[in-house]
This record gives structure tokens, sequence and C-alpha cells, in this order.
């Protein structure tokens, strides 16, 4: 809406000289159609709810451009001062009401902008024109439409979509040769594996697939015991970037990505089935649930890219609040060992460059005194540990982050992946992350299972629920496990992430977790003996508890 804006403005305001007065060197701004302009700004920020400041900024523009004298060649200097002013300030208003709130309703403002272009059939008449530009609008309409409804679960409609989508490209290379044929063909590709991209599905009796959603829901975080004392840290900001190579993708979001993004998210309240609440909060009232935190998606970043975005989020980040940085990458391993190995002999994890990767892995040609350039290394994230930090790495190389100190005593906690699985999926998205995303998702995966029906599924969610409280009573009875780690369960989305890395056995962490009182603990692996009961899938594991793993 504001690219539509800006190009607005420019077609219907105008700067021009006449030769007579470029001779005087009199500057004529002349406003051809303040209407025109008057709607298309109060259109733009409309959906961001401000209206009423945009609207005095925007008269102040146009009365300044109104004052703007006839005569002498100097007197708009004044002038083109105060207007950019007051254009700073109506972007800055903008960006901090609008850009950084990172709430669904936005994306649902989307949604029914996009609903009723497709409900009113606005492109319907676009296939009888002989004009191929039209056509493209249509295929980005649809493509925009789909990442909508992927970021709000709308997965029913997506497969309705795609359809549509499929039908309208096949349409548009059948009566075009056009250049970007091969172009709409990968996107109608990316798409179709992006939906396919989950492991199992849940049907219903019907054999009809359920859409579920792994958002963050009420009753889903086990709650605190009474009078347990953990930190207050709150969740503020989540840096989630995808470097992946041969990842399924769509658009600028890989799938890893894609699990992330939701496992951060709230599942959104249907106001319509709460009673509304008259007067004031009772002293034993819960206030209402905060904002979701807010997320940069970076796709392949360069490093000056992702050190950009880093600096900003800890710069901007509040008092009290944890930033979060989820790194799904390709692995960079050092050449060799020095004799002193520090946080940069250890490799990382890659950031973009145009050079090649081999088998997925690159490793470092230089010399040994040389540092791989194009990767973040644990060290790059030192400055970083100045305020609350909690990274999750999903890499090959993840053990890298793995020698980490924290030098400045705040809250630090690094969750790492697995560098070995029992079997490589990788283009259908990481294990790890898609334990973190839904461990039954990825349980049942694991245990070979394509199809789970409707009723097993919440009988085993339910069970879940169960063996969540367990966890989350074993991390904060445990006499032996680092305070960082209660540092941050009092938040809810982190604390459900805590709890979703200890139902597995590979992964590593910084600090290191107690296993004799999780990982080893015989009531864990009861729960887990049960569940594969459950699922019938119990040949799969040891009847007896293990005690090395």
């Amino acid at each position: 809406l504001q690219q539509t804006a800006v190009r607005l403005v420019g077609h219907w305001s105008s700067v021009s000289y006449t030769q007579r007065d470029a001779k005087k060197g009199t500057l004529q701004l002349t406003l051809q159609s303040s209407s025109w302009l008057f709607l298309c700004f109060f259109f733009c920020f409309f959906l961001r709810g401000i209206i009423v400041v945009t609207l005095i900024l925007f008269i102040s523009v146009c009365q300044l451009a109104r004052d703007l004298p006839q005569y002498g060649h100097k007197q708009w200097q004044s002038y083109f001062g105060r207007t950019f002013d007051v254009y700073t300030k109506l972007w800055k208003f903008q960006q901090q009401h609008s850009l950084r709130t990172s709430e669904t309703s936005y994306l649902n403002e989307a949604f029914s902008f996009y609903s009723a272009i497709r409900q009113r059939s606005y492109y319907y008449q676009v296939n009888k024109e002989d004009r191929p530009e039209l056509v493209v609008k249509k295929l980005r309409y649809y493509a925009r439409y789909i990442v909508v409804c992927l970021l709000l679960n709308k997965m029913d409609l997506v497969k309705v979509l795609v359809k549509e989508l499929s039908e309208e490209i096949e349409d548009y290379t059948q009566r075009f040769n056009t250049e970007d044929q091969l172009e709409w063909n990968l996107v109608l590709q990316e798409v179709a594996a992006f939906v396919e991209a989950d492991p199992v599905v849940v049907l219903n009796d019907n054999t009809s697939v359920v859409v579920t959603s792994n958002r963050l829901q009420e009753g889903n975080v086990p709650p605190l015991e009474q009078g347990m004392v953990v930190g207050q840290l709150v969740l503020a900001d989540a840096l989630i970037i995808g470097n992946c190579n041969n990842q399924v993708k769509f658009s600028e979001l890989t799938i890893d990505m894609f699990r992330m993004l939701q496992a951060l998210e709230r599942e959104p309240v249907n106001l319509a089935t709460q009673t509304p609440k008259q007067g004031t909060l009772e002293p034993n009232e819960k206030p209402a649930k905060r904002e979701n935190p807010h997320k940069y998606l970076l796709y392949k970043p360069t490093f000056s890219q992702l050190f950009t975005f880093l600096s900003a989020s800890f710069k901007e980040l509040p008092a009290n609040s944890v930033l979060l940085v989820y790194l799904s990458a390709t692995g960079v391993f050092p050449s060799g060992h020095s004799d002193y190995e520090g946080p940069y002999d250890f490799g990382g994890v890659l950031t973009n460059t145009n050079r090649d990767v081999v088998n997925g892995e690159t490793v470092q040609k230089r010399n040994q005194a040389q540092k791989e350039m194009h990767c973040l290394h644990p060290g790059d994230l030192f400055p970083f540990t100045r305020k609350p930090l909690f990274v999750i790495v999903d890499s090959s190389n993840s053990t890298a982050y793995k020698h980490f100190t924290n030098l400045f005593g705040q809250p630090l906690v690094c969750l790492l992946s697995p560098t070995v699985y029992p079997k490589n999926q990788s283009q259908r998205g990481s294990l790890f992350t898609l334990f973190l995303y839904s461990p039954l998702l990825a349980f049942s995966s694991v245990c070979g299972l394509n199809s789970v029906q409707r009723g097993l599924w919440e009988k085993a969610q339910e069970f879940l629920r169960k063996v969540y409280r367990d966890i989350g009573q074993m991390i904060t009875r445990s006499r032996t496990i680092d305070q960082a780690f209660l540092q941050f369960f009092g938040d809810e989305f982190l604390r459900l992430l805590l709890i979703r890395f200890e139902s597995q056995s590979f992964p590593e962490s910084y600090p290191e977790l107690p296993k004799q009182d999780t990982v080893e603990s015989s009531l864990l692996q009861k729960h887990i003996l049960e569940l594969a009961t459950m699922l019938d899938v119990q040949s799969l594991f040891w009847d007896d508890p293990l005690e090395v793993y």
C-alpha cells in the first residue's frame, strides 16, 4: 500500500518549470490533485490505525506547499527543510507504532483485503485481455495471498489457492510466450512442496486431512508451581535466520523459519466467543496477554546485514527483556586445530556468499591464522551477551556454539541441535526444529508414521501436556541446574521451548543441563515408552530404562 501511495504521489504531484520561470530560477510546486493525495495517504495508513496523526501531518505538508512563494530563487529552501521535518516525524511515528508490533491483526487485515478482491472477482476480466502485464499482477496477487494464508495457518484455503494459481499459470504460459514462464512454474513447485512438507498428517474418520495449529495456546504451557521463584524476563525480540541449502521454501521463508515463526506466535483468540466483562478488573483477575514478540525474518542474510539487525535489536531491547536468535544455517568448519582454541577457532554457521557450497558444507581453505569471513562465529555474538540472550542453533556445526563464555553475567542459554541424524530429511526441514515446533509430529515421524487418526492425535497431545508438566517440575526442582535456565523459565514461549528441548537426548546446550535430573530420569523414559505404546510403535524402543545414551 505504501509503495502504491508513493507511485500515486509521483503521478499526481509534479514539479514543473516553464521556460520563463526557469530563467528566473523560480520553482513552482503544483499539486494537481490534492484530493487524490489525501485519499491515497488516508487509505495507505488506515490499516495502520494512525489516521488522526497521519491526517494532521499530511495537512501540514499541504499547507507548507501552498505557502511556497512564487518569486525568488532561494525562497524554497526553508520550506523544503520544514516539509522534510514533517515527513521525518511521520516516518518515525509509523515506524514506532506500526512496523514493530508483530500482531496477527495486521495479517488478518491483509487477509480480509485479499479475500475481498477474490470474492468480488476484481481480476475476472484480466484473462480476456491480451495484456500479459495484467496477468502477472494477478499471479503476484495469488502468491501474496498464499503467503498471508500460510502465516495464518489457513491450509485448506492455501490448497484451493494453489490449485487456482496452477490453472492461472497454465493459461498464462499457453497464451503468452514470455521469459518468466519457468519462474512462475518454479513458484508453483515451491509452494506445493511447502504445503506437503509436514512428514505426518492427521486424518478424520473420513480420511480427510485435519489442519492442526502449533502456536502457543491457552492451557498448552504448564503453569509454574505455586511459590516457584523464576526470572521475570520477557521475550521481546526474535531474529529468525534461514540459510540452509536445498531446503523447502516459499518466497523468502524456509520451512524451518516458518516452523519457528509459528512456535513464537500465540493462537489468536476469537473475541466473539468471550463474555464481555463490565467495569474494571477484579483484584484476582489477570490482565490480557501481552503481544507476540517482534520478529525479524532474515533469509540468507550477509554478515553485515545480520550484524546490523542484531545491533538494532540489541539497542532497542527494553529492560527485563530477552533477545532470541534462531540460526538455521549450513555449518562452516575450520581446516585444522590451532594451539589456542578461542571463540573464532571452531567455525560457525554460513552467512550469504556467492561462492559454491559443496555437499551442503563449506570448508575453510585459508591457513590456520585466518578465520572464515562469511561465517557467524560464536565470538561474533559475545558483544550481545551484555543483555539476556537466548540462542537456538540448528546446524551441522552447532557444537561450535558450545564453547561460549558468559563474560558479563547476564542470562545466557544456547540450545544446540544434533550434528548427526538417523536419516537425512533436511530438504523437508530439520528434525531438531520440528521437535521444537511440534514434538508429537516429530516423534511420529521418527517412528515412521505417515498419518495419525484425529482421536489418537488428540489423546497423545493430552498425554504430552502431562509430560510437559513433569519436565517443567524436573527443571525447576533440580538442585544442580544452571540458574540461567530458570531466569528464562518465566516467559511462556521460552518455557515451552526449553521443555520441548528436554524431550530429546542427542542435542546439547550451554550451560549443560544435569542429565540425571532430566533426560536420564526414569520418569521421563517411562513417559516416552507410554507414548510409543499409545501410537503402537513400542517395538521400536527398549523395554528397560536406558542408563547410557
